[in-house]
């Protein structure tokens, strides 16, 4: 074995990333054991070798990560506008939770969510909203269709570029508990959508919330 263990592959992947799991002498020397044969290494050997394995495999895995690869297309955003009413049914025909609002140049200045409806009806859930509506002396008091997208949207959004790495959408989703992000160009203008739970499930990050 070398005396000095080559340099690891080059990264753009952060050690903190994927944090491995430390290995005690105890976890090395059991390994050791179920290795036919005799083995000339320490176990600090055995611990480096360890790290410059796990580096490389990270960075094989996510260095060639961006966020355009991930993200969806297609997407019709809602202009700022937009009365709150016709904004309710373009959200529900899109099947997201959420949408990009756009201002008359169509950039993305904010995102619309269902839980700024629920804000602006004064209720934390659906179901408290339900049991109200279930009250015979509940009655709407917000009148959505003289209110427009932009008195209730969410502002400023949170967006990143389509070149966007793999620490940067990490960074992005810790920075709010939206569902979605906007995939925007140089301009501000909306490329796609990309989804909290398309980027958990295509890395098993649940403990990305």
């Amino acid at each position: 074995m070398q005396d000095s263990p080559q340099e690891s592959p080059k990264s753009d992947i952060a050690d903190d990333d994927l944090p491995e799991m430390e290995l005690t002498d105890a976890d090395i020397l059991d390994a050791m054991q179920h290795i036919p044969g005799y083995l000339d290494i320490t176990t600090e050997d055995f611990r480096e070798i360890y790290h410059l394995a796990h580096r490389h495999a990270i960075g094989r895995l996510l260095g060639n990560f961006r966020a355009a690869s991930l993200m969806r297309t297609g997407i019709d955003p809602v202009p700022h506008d937009m009365p709150l009413d016709e904004a309710a049914k373009a959200l529900v025909r899109s099947g997201y939770k959420a949408l990009p609002v756009v201002d008359e140049k169509g950039h993305v200045i904010g995102m619309l969510t269902e839980t700024d409806f629920l804000r602006r009806l004064k209720v934390d859930t659906f179901l408290e909203l339900l049991l109200n509506m279930l009250d015979a002396g509940f009655e709407f008091k917000h009148r959505c269709h003289e209110t427009l997208v932009s008195a209730a949207m969410t502002s400023p959004a949170v967006v990143l570029s389509p070149d966007a790495r793999f620490r940067d959408v990490v960074s992005a989703f810790h920075k709010h508990e939206g569902r979605s992000i906007p995939i925007v160009d140089s301009d501000d203008r909306l490329l796609g959508l990309l989804l909290r739970k398309d980027f958990v499930a295509a890395y098993n990050l649940e403990n990305i919330h």
